[in-house]
Protein backbone atom coordinates (compact mmCIF):
# COMPACT_ATOMS: atom_id res chain seq x y z
CA UNK A 1 0.00 0.00 0.00
CA UNK A 2 1.87 3.36 -1.31
CA UNK A 3 2.29 5.87 1.48
CA UNK A 4 -0.48 9.16 1.03
CA UNK A 5 2.42 11.09 -0.33
CA UNK A 6 3.16 8.86 -2.91
CA UNK A 7 -0.64 8.42 -3.88
CA UNK A 8 -0.44 12.30 -3.87
CA UNK A 9 2.74 12.33 -6.39
CA UNK A 10 0.69 10.14 -8.64
CA UNK A 11 -2.67 12.80 -8.46
CA UNK A 12 -0.49 15.38 -9.55
CA UNK A 13 1.68 13.98 -12.42
CA UNK A 14 0.26 16.33 -14.64
CA UNK A 15 0.38 19.52 -12.59
CA UNK A 16 3.98 18.47 -11.95
CA UNK A 17 5.02 17.97 -15.34
CA UNK A 18 3.65 21.60 -16.45
CA UNK A 19 5.17 22.96 -13.93
CA UNK A 20 8.57 21.86 -14.99
CA UNK A 21 8.10 22.57 -18.57
CA UNK A 22 7.81 26.22 -17.00
CA UNK A 23 10.74 26.08 -15.43
CA UNK A 24 12.54 24.29 -19.03
CA UNK A 25 11.64 27.22 -20.76
CA UNK A 26 13.91 29.68 -18.35
CA UNK A 27 17.12 29.52 -20.45
CA UNK A 28 19.10 29.43 -17.53
CA UNK A 29 22.90 29.03 -19.92
CA UNK A 30 24.90 30.07 -17.04
CA UNK A 31 28.26 29.93 -19.57
CA UNK A 32 26.58 32.57 -21.34
CA UNK A 33 26.91 35.99 -20.09
CA UNK A 34 23.58 37.49 -21.74
CA UNK A 35 21.46 35.02 -20.05
CA UNK A 36 23.40 36.09 -16.52
CA UNK A 37 19.41 36.71 -15.90
CA UNK A 38 17.48 34.36 -17.01
CA UNK A 39 20.02 32.25 -14.71
CA UNK A 40 18.27 34.23 -11.57
CA UNK A 41 15.08 33.87 -12.51
CA UNK A 42 15.35 29.99 -12.42
CA UNK A 43 16.71 30.51 -9.19
CA UNK A 44 13.82 32.94 -7.86
CA UNK A 45 11.71 31.01 -9.81
CA UNK A 46 12.65 27.59 -7.59
CA UNK A 47 13.07 29.53 -3.82
CA UNK A 48 9.50 30.98 -4.46
CA UNK A 49 8.84 27.24 -5.56
CA UNK A 50 10.14 26.29 -2.27
CA UNK A 51 8.27 28.80 0.52
CA UNK A 52 5.04 27.93 -1.58
CA UNK A 53 5.29 24.30 -0.76
CA UNK A 54 6.24 24.37 2.97
CA UNK A 55 10.10 24.97 3.07
CA UNK A 56 12.38 27.41 5.57
CA UNK A 57 14.90 30.06 5.83
CA UNK A 58 14.31 30.18 1.93
CA UNK A 59 16.86 32.54 0.02
CA UNK A 60 19.12 33.12 -2.59
CA UNK A 61 22.84 33.35 -1.40
CA UNK A 62 24.95 35.30 -3.83
CA UNK A 63 28.50 34.07 -5.12
CA UNK A 64 30.87 35.40 -7.45
CA UNK A 65 28.99 34.11 -10.52
CA UNK A 66 25.40 32.86 -10.32
CA UNK A 67 23.10 32.60 -6.56
CA UNK A 68 22.90 29.39 -4.75
CA UNK A 69 19.15 28.37 -3.55
CA UNK A 70 18.79 27.31 -0.04
CA UNK A 71 16.03 25.85 1.83
CA UNK A 72 15.29 23.99 4.98
CA UNK A 73 12.76 22.12 7.18
CA UNK A 74 14.46 20.99 10.98
CA UNK A 75 11.63 20.13 12.96
CA UNK A 76 12.28 16.14 13.07
CA UNK A 77 14.25 15.75 16.03
CA UNK A 78 16.26 13.04 16.68
CA UNK A 79 16.15 12.14 12.70
CA UNK A 80 19.08 12.34 10.36
CA UNK A 81 19.49 15.80 8.23
CA UNK A 82 19.48 15.40 4.33
CA UNK A 83 20.78 17.73 1.77
CA UNK A 84 19.68 17.64 -1.25
CA UNK A 85 21.11 19.02 -3.76
CA UNK A 86 20.69 19.64 -7.59
CA UNK A 87 21.81 22.52 -10.48
CA UNK A 88 19.35 24.88 -12.33
CA UNK A 89 21.71 26.05 -14.91
CA UNK A 90 21.73 24.31 -18.15
CA UNK A 91 24.38 24.21 -21.65
CA UNK A 92 24.29 26.08 -24.42
CA UNK A 93 21.80 24.31 -26.78
CA UNK A 94 23.77 24.85 -29.85
CA UNK A 95 23.46 23.40 -32.53
CA UNK A 96 19.94 24.65 -33.14
CA UNK A 97 19.57 23.25 -36.54
CA UNK A 98 19.58 19.56 -34.73
CA UNK A 99 16.97 19.95 -32.42
CA UNK A 100 13.61 18.55 -33.91
CA UNK A 101 11.86 21.61 -31.57
CA UNK A 102 13.00 24.38 -30.04
CA UNK A 103 15.66 23.75 -26.99
CA UNK A 104 13.34 26.20 -24.69
CA UNK A 105 9.95 25.11 -25.39
CA UNK A 106 9.61 21.79 -24.04
CA UNK A 107 7.66 18.77 -26.03
CA UNK A 108 6.34 15.41 -25.36
CA UNK A 109 7.43 13.49 -28.05
CA UNK A 110 7.15 9.11 -27.64
CA UNK A 111 6.48 9.51 -23.82
CA UNK A 112 9.61 11.66 -23.99
CA UNK A 113 9.71 15.59 -22.81
CA UNK A 114 12.50 17.03 -24.70
CA UNK A 115 13.65 20.38 -24.02
CA UNK A 116 17.42 21.57 -22.95
CA UNK A 117 17.44 20.53 -18.56
CA UNK A 118 15.43 17.79 -18.97
CA UNK A 119 17.02 15.49 -17.39
CA UNK A 120 20.40 17.63 -16.98
CA UNK A 121 19.18 18.51 -14.18
CA UNK A 122 16.27 20.46 -13.70
CA UNK A 123 14.01 17.59 -14.48
CA UNK A 124 15.99 15.37 -12.08
CA UNK A 125 16.38 18.38 -9.17
CA UNK A 126 12.45 19.04 -9.34
CA UNK A 127 11.95 15.54 -8.35
CA UNK A 128 13.66 16.41 -4.90
CA UNK A 129 10.63 19.50 -4.75
CA UNK A 130 8.05 17.48 -5.66
CA UNK A 131 9.08 14.87 -3.34
CA UNK A 132 9.16 17.70 -0.58
CA UNK A 133 6.07 19.13 -1.52
CA UNK A 134 3.86 15.65 -1.26
CA UNK A 135 5.52 14.67 2.13
CA UNK A 136 4.50 18.44 3.09
CA UNK A 137 1.06 18.41 1.51
CA UNK A 138 0.24 14.84 3.33
CA UNK A 139 1.62 14.90 6.24
CA UNK A 140 2.55 18.09 7.56
CA UNK A 141 6.11 17.55 8.09
CA UNK A 142 8.62 15.82 6.82
CA UNK A 143 10.04 12.43 8.01
CA UNK A 144 13.30 13.49 8.12
CA UNK A 145 15.51 17.06 8.57
CA UNK A 146 16.20 18.49 5.19
CA UNK A 147 18.54 21.12 3.85
CA UNK A 148 17.85 22.02 0.17
CA UNK A 149 20.83 23.16 -2.04
CA UNK A 150 20.63 24.34 -5.29
CA UNK A 151 23.18 25.74 -8.02
CA UNK A 152 23.86 27.62 -11.14
CA UNK A 153 27.25 27.09 -11.81
CA UNK A 154 27.00 23.24 -12.22
CA UNK A 155 27.88 23.61 -16.02
CA UNK A 156 30.85 25.71 -15.72
CA UNK A 157 32.68 23.80 -12.61
CA UNK A 158 30.78 24.84 -9.88
CA UNK A 159 32.76 27.47 -8.26
CA UNK A 160 30.75 29.51 -6.25
CA UNK A 161 29.10 26.14 -4.39
CA UNK A 162 32.92 25.17 -4.18
CA UNK A 163 33.64 28.33 -2.31
CA UNK A 164 30.95 28.00 -0.36
CA UNK A 165 31.06 24.56 1.17
CA UNK A 166 34.60 24.74 1.59
CA UNK A 167 33.79 27.25 4.09
CA UNK A 168 31.92 24.97 5.95
CA UNK A 169 29.08 26.88 6.85
CA UNK A 170 26.29 25.91 9.92
CA UNK A 171 23.45 25.72 7.30
CA UNK A 172 25.14 22.50 5.28
CA UNK A 173 25.46 20.25 8.55
CA UNK A 174 23.90 17.44 6.88
CA UNK A 175 24.44 13.59 7.65
CA UNK A 176 24.36 12.49 3.96
CA UNK A 177 23.63 14.50 0.63
CA UNK A 178 21.17 13.19 -1.83
CA UNK A 179 22.38 13.81 -5.58
CA UNK A 180 20.32 13.00 -8.26
CA UNK A 181 21.90 13.84 -11.48
CA UNK A 182 23.29 10.68 -12.84
CA UNK A 183 21.29 7.81 -14.95
CA UNK A 184 19.85 4.77 -14.66
CA UNK A 185 22.25 1.81 -16.65
CA UNK A 186 19.18 0.54 -18.47
CA UNK A 187 15.41 1.53 -18.81
CA UNK A 188 13.49 0.31 -15.67
CA UNK A 189 16.19 -0.99 -14.43
CA UNK A 190 16.82 0.86 -10.55
CA UNK A 191 20.38 2.33 -10.11
CA UNK A 192 22.85 3.80 -8.13
CA UNK A 193 25.69 5.07 -9.15
CA UNK A 194 28.73 4.68 -6.53
CA UNK A 195 31.96 5.90 -8.03
CA UNK A 196 32.35 9.30 -10.20
CA UNK A 197 35.58 10.27 -12.16
CA UNK A 198 37.16 13.39 -11.67
CA UNK A 199 38.67 15.86 -13.48
CA UNK A 200 41.04 18.50 -14.62
CA UNK A 201 40.30 20.88 -17.54
CA UNK A 202 42.71 23.12 -19.11
CA UNK A 203 43.95 25.18 -21.34
CA UNK A 204 47.20 24.96 -23.29
CA UNK A 205 48.74 28.19 -25.00
CA UNK A 206 51.72 28.12 -27.55
CA UNK A 207 53.12 31.64 -28.37
CA UNK A 208 55.50 32.15 -31.71
CA UNK A 209 56.37 34.98 -33.42
CA UNK A 210 54.78 38.89 -31.33
CA UNK A 211 52.36 39.20 -34.42
CA UNK A 212 50.89 36.77 -36.77
CA UNK A 213 53.19 36.46 -39.85
CA UNK A 214 52.21 35.92 -43.83
CA UNK A 215 53.61 32.48 -44.89
CA UNK A 216 54.86 33.07 -47.88
CA UNK A 217 57.49 35.46 -46.02
CA UNK A 218 58.29 34.08 -43.07
CA UNK A 219 57.04 29.80 -43.62
CA UNK A 220 59.98 27.53 -42.76
CA UNK A 221 61.88 30.75 -40.48
CA UNK A 222 59.01 31.88 -37.94
CA UNK A 223 57.67 28.81 -35.84
CA UNK A 224 53.98 27.71 -35.79
CA UNK A 225 52.32 27.71 -32.93
CA UNK A 226 49.12 25.27 -34.22
CA UNK A 227 51.88 22.54 -35.38
CA UNK A 228 53.62 22.84 -32.37
CA UNK A 229 50.64 22.68 -30.56
CA UNK A 230 49.90 19.70 -32.08
CA UNK A 231 53.21 18.11 -31.60
CA UNK A 232 51.97 18.08 -28.10
CA UNK A 233 48.90 17.08 -28.15
CA UNK A 234 50.12 14.12 -30.03
CA UNK A 235 53.11 13.04 -27.68
CA UNK A 236 50.13 13.06 -25.03
CA UNK A 237 48.72 9.30 -25.25
CA UNK A 238 49.54 6.76 -27.88
CA UNK A 239 47.19 5.49 -30.23
CA UNK A 240 45.75 2.88 -28.28
CA UNK A 241 44.65 5.79 -25.89
CA UNK A 242 47.12 5.02 -22.82
CA UNK A 243 48.40 8.57 -21.26
CA UNK A 244 51.88 8.58 -21.58
CA UNK A 245 52.39 11.77 -18.82
CA UNK A 246 54.98 9.78 -16.30
CA UNK A 247 53.90 9.17 -13.08
CA UNK A 248 49.84 9.89 -13.65
CA UNK A 249 48.89 6.10 -13.26
CA UNK A 250 50.55 5.90 -10.16
CA UNK A 251 47.67 6.11 -7.95
CA UNK A 252 45.20 4.62 -9.59
CA UNK A 253 43.00 2.43 -7.58
CA UNK A 254 41.74 -0.33 -9.93
CA UNK A 255 38.38 -1.79 -9.36
CA UNK A 256 38.07 -5.28 -7.06
CA UNK A 257 37.26 -8.16 -8.45
CA UNK A 258 34.15 -8.40 -6.97
CA UNK A 259 33.30 -5.41 -8.44
CA UNK A 260 34.43 -6.52 -12.42
CA UNK A 261 32.57 -9.25 -11.71
CA UNK A 262 29.01 -7.30 -11.10
CA UNK A 263 29.99 -5.15 -14.19
CA UNK A 264 30.20 -8.04 -16.30
CA UNK A 265 26.73 -9.27 -14.82
CA UNK A 266 24.74 -6.07 -16.49
CA UNK A 267 23.13 -6.30 -19.07
CA UNK A 268 25.47 -4.31 -21.94
CA UNK A 269 25.84 -4.82 -25.63
CA UNK A 270 28.80 -3.41 -26.59
CA UNK A 271 27.78 -3.17 -30.68
CA UNK A 272 24.12 -1.32 -29.62
CA UNK A 273 26.39 1.09 -27.41
CA UNK A 274 28.10 1.37 -30.32
CA UNK A 275 25.66 2.16 -32.34
CA UNK A 276 23.05 4.03 -30.91
CA UNK A 277 25.28 6.13 -28.20
CA UNK A 278 28.35 6.77 -29.57
CA UNK A 279 27.78 6.04 -33.07
CA UNK A 280 30.93 5.99 -34.72
CA UNK A 281 32.24 3.03 -36.89
CA UNK A 282 34.29 1.64 -33.92
CA UNK A 283 35.01 1.99 -30.13
CA UNK A 284 38.51 2.90 -29.29
CA UNK A 285 40.82 2.30 -25.88
CA UNK A 286 43.21 0.74 -24.04
CA UNK A 287 43.42 -3.08 -24.59
CA UNK A 288 42.69 -5.80 -21.98
CA UNK A 289 39.97 -3.43 -20.85
CA UNK A 290 35.91 -3.56 -20.82
CA UNK A 291 34.39 -0.49 -22.54
CA UNK A 292 32.70 -0.20 -19.18
CA UNK A 293 36.38 0.12 -17.19
CA UNK A 294 37.44 2.03 -19.74
CA UNK A 295 34.70 4.25 -19.53
CA UNK A 296 34.16 4.28 -15.29
CA UNK A 297 37.49 3.14 -13.93
CA UNK A 298 40.39 4.26 -16.34
CA UNK A 299 41.70 7.45 -16.97
CA UNK A 300 40.85 9.30 -20.14
CA UNK A 301 42.27 12.74 -22.14
CA UNK A 302 40.44 14.70 -24.40
CA UNK A 303 40.98 17.49 -26.70
CA UNK A 304 37.63 19.81 -26.82
CA UNK A 305 39.01 22.60 -29.28
CA UNK A 306 41.10 24.08 -30.69
CA UNK A 307 40.66 28.17 -31.34
CA UNK A 308 42.38 30.67 -32.77
CA UNK A 309 44.13 31.64 -36.07
CA UNK A 310 41.86 32.02 -39.40
CA UNK A 311 39.07 30.40 -39.59
CA UNK A 312 36.97 32.40 -41.89
CA UNK A 313 35.43 31.83 -45.46
CA UNK A 314 38.27 31.49 -48.39
CA UNK A 315 41.70 31.64 -47.67
CA UNK A 316 44.43 33.76 -45.49
CA UNK A 317 47.83 32.64 -45.43
CA UNK A 318 48.54 33.59 -42.21
CA UNK A 319 51.23 31.85 -39.50
CA UNK A 320 49.42 32.92 -35.98
CA UNK A 321 51.09 34.20 -33.13
CA UNK A 322 49.53 31.78 -30.62
CA UNK A 323 47.47 29.07 -30.64
CA UNK A 324 44.87 27.24 -28.08
CA UNK A 325 43.97 23.79 -27.24
CA UNK A 326 41.71 23.15 -24.49
CA UNK A 327 42.38 19.81 -22.91
CA UNK A 328 40.75 17.67 -20.30
CA UNK A 329 41.98 14.47 -18.21
CA UNK A 330 39.51 12.13 -16.40
CA UNK A 331 40.63 11.12 -12.64
CA UNK A 332 39.41 8.50 -10.79
CA UNK A 333 40.60 7.05 -7.42
CA UNK A 334 42.83 7.56 -5.81
CA UNK A 335 43.99 10.54 -8.30
CA UNK A 336 43.55 14.20 -7.11
CA UNK A 337 43.67 16.74 -9.34
CA UNK A 338 46.82 19.10 -7.74
CA UNK A 339 49.15 16.20 -8.25
CA UNK A 340 47.29 15.31 -11.87
CA UNK A 341 47.88 19.04 -13.27
CA UNK A 342 51.24 19.52 -11.73
CA UNK A 343 52.53 15.82 -13.45
CA UNK A 344 50.54 17.43 -16.83
CA UNK A 345 52.14 20.41 -17.26
CA UNK A 346 55.83 19.30 -16.35
CA UNK A 347 55.18 17.03 -19.12
CA UNK A 348 53.82 19.85 -21.61
CA UNK A 349 57.13 21.91 -20.81
CA UNK A 350 59.12 19.32 -21.75
CA UNK A 351 57.34 18.30 -25.42
CA UNK A 352 58.29 21.70 -26.05
CA UNK A 353 59.78 22.47 -29.49
CA UNK A 354 61.92 24.78 -30.00
CA UNK A 355 60.49 28.40 -30.92
CA UNK A 356 57.72 28.59 -28.94
CA UNK A 357 56.49 28.77 -25.23
CA UNK A 358 53.91 27.31 -23.59
CA UNK A 359 51.59 28.05 -20.77
CA UNK A 360 49.17 25.72 -19.38
CA UNK A 361 46.41 26.87 -17.22
CA UNK A 362 43.63 25.05 -14.73
CA UNK A 363 40.28 26.06 -15.48
CA UNK A 364 38.36 24.12 -13.12
CA UNK A 365 38.65 20.38 -11.61
CA UNK A 366 36.99 18.16 -9.48
CA UNK A 367 37.67 14.91 -6.88
CA UNK A 368 36.84 11.33 -7.91
CA UNK A 369 35.18 9.58 -5.47
CA UNK A 370 34.05 6.27 -4.66
CA UNK A 371 31.41 5.47 -1.90
CA UNK A 372 31.16 2.36 0.22
CA UNK A 373 27.94 0.62 -0.42
CA UNK A 374 27.93 -0.60 3.41
CA UNK A 375 26.10 2.84 4.67
CA UNK A 376 22.29 2.99 5.62
CA UNK A 377 21.49 5.60 3.19
CA UNK A 378 22.51 3.69 0.17
CA UNK A 379 20.78 0.54 1.92
CA UNK A 380 17.54 2.71 2.13
CA UNK A 381 18.06 4.05 -1.38
CA UNK A 382 17.99 0.16 -2.79
CA UNK A 383 15.12 -0.97 -0.74
CA UNK A 384 13.18 2.40 -1.82
CA UNK A 385 14.08 1.65 -5.87
CA UNK A 386 12.84 -2.09 -5.34
CA UNK A 387 9.58 -0.76 -4.14
CA UNK A 388 8.91 1.93 -6.59
CA UNK A 389 10.66 -0.38 -9.41
CA UNK A 390 9.98 -4.06 -8.40
CA UNK A 391 13.21 -4.90 -9.06
CA UNK A 392 16.68 -5.00 -7.45
CA UNK A 393 18.99 -2.69 -7.67
CA UNK A 394 22.61 -2.55 -9.21
CA UNK A 395 25.59 -0.62 -8.48
CA UNK A 396 27.53 1.34 -11.39
CA UNK A 397 30.21 4.01 -12.11
CA UNK A 398 29.89 7.02 -13.70
CA UNK A 399 32.78 8.25 -16.69
CA UNK A 400 31.18 11.71 -15.44
CA UNK A 401 31.98 13.82 -12.99
CA UNK A 402 30.12 15.83 -10.11
CA UNK A 403 32.45 18.04 -8.47
CA UNK A 404 29.98 18.99 -5.58
CA UNK A 405 30.26 14.83 -4.89
CA UNK A 406 33.80 15.17 -3.61
CA UNK A 407 33.03 18.79 -2.02
CA UNK A 408 30.54 17.33 0.33
CA UNK A 409 32.97 14.09 0.98
CA UNK A 410 36.68 15.90 1.71
CA UNK A 411 35.01 19.56 3.40
CA UNK A 412 31.81 18.28 5.00
CA UNK A 413 32.11 14.21 5.37
CA UNK A 414 29.34 13.56 3.79
CA UNK A 415 28.59 10.78 1.75
CA UNK A 416 26.43 10.60 -1.48
CA UNK A 417 23.38 8.75 -2.54
CA UNK A 418 23.44 9.19 -6.49
CA UNK A 419 20.36 8.22 -7.54
CA UNK A 420 19.65 9.55 -10.99
CA UNK A 421 16.80 8.38 -13.54
CA UNK A 422 18.33 10.04 -16.57
CA UNK A 423 18.62 6.81 -19.50
CA UNK A 424 21.82 6.66 -21.82
CA UNK A 425 20.47 8.00 -24.77
CA UNK A 426 19.11 11.00 -22.78
CA UNK A 427 21.50 13.57 -25.30
CA UNK A 428 23.17 14.96 -22.26
CA UNK A 429 24.50 18.25 -23.60
CA UNK A 430 23.92 17.30 -26.69
CA UNK A 431 20.74 18.32 -29.48
CA UNK A 432 17.38 17.18 -28.57
CA UNK A 433 17.82 16.48 -24.80
CA UNK A 434 15.07 14.48 -23.54
CA UNK A 435 13.68 12.74 -20.05
CA UNK A 436 11.61 10.12 -20.14
CA UNK A 437 8.29 10.95 -18.24
CA UNK A 438 7.79 7.72 -16.47
CA UNK A 439 11.15 8.12 -14.85
CA UNK A 440 10.62 11.78 -13.56
CA UNK A 441 7.14 10.12 -11.87
CA UNK A 442 8.64 7.39 -10.65
CA UNK A 443 11.69 8.72 -9.75
CA UNK A 444 9.48 11.49 -7.27
CA UNK A 445 7.68 8.60 -5.83
CA UNK A 446 11.24 6.97 -5.36
CA UNK A 447 12.48 10.10 -3.56
CA UNK A 448 9.33 9.86 -1.35
CA UNK A 449 9.86 6.63 -0.47
CA UNK A 450 14.02 6.82 0.28
CA UNK A 451 13.07 10.08 2.81
CA UNK A 452 10.19 8.20 4.24
CA UNK A 453 12.71 5.08 5.11
CA UNK A 454 15.67 7.08 6.48
CA UNK A 455 13.39 8.75 8.33
CA UNK A 456 11.91 5.30 9.67
CA UNK A 457 8.09 5.98 8.26
CA UNK A 458 7.05 2.46 8.05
Amino acid sequence: MPSSAIVFAQQNRPRFLEELKALLRIPSISTLPEHKDDVRRAAETLAAELKRIGMENVRLIETAGHPLVYADWLHATGKPTALLYGHYDVQPPDPLDEWLSPPFEPAERNGNLYARGAVDDKGQMYMHVKALESLLATEGKLPLNVRVILEGEEEVGGEGIATYVASKPADMAADFALVSDTEMFAPGLPTLCVGLRGMIYTEIEVRGAKTDLHSGMYGGAAPNPFIALSQIIAKLKDESGHILIPGLYDKLIPPSREELTAWESLPFDEEHYRLTEVGAKTLIGEEGYSVLERTWARPTLDVHGMPGGFIGAGAKTVIPAKALAKVSIRLVPDMTPAESFALYSDYIQHLTPPGVTVDVRLIHSGDPCLISVDNPYIQAATAALREIWGRETVFIRSGGSIPIVGDFARHLNLPSVMMGFGLPDDNLHAPNEKFLISNFYQGTESIIRFLELVGGTA
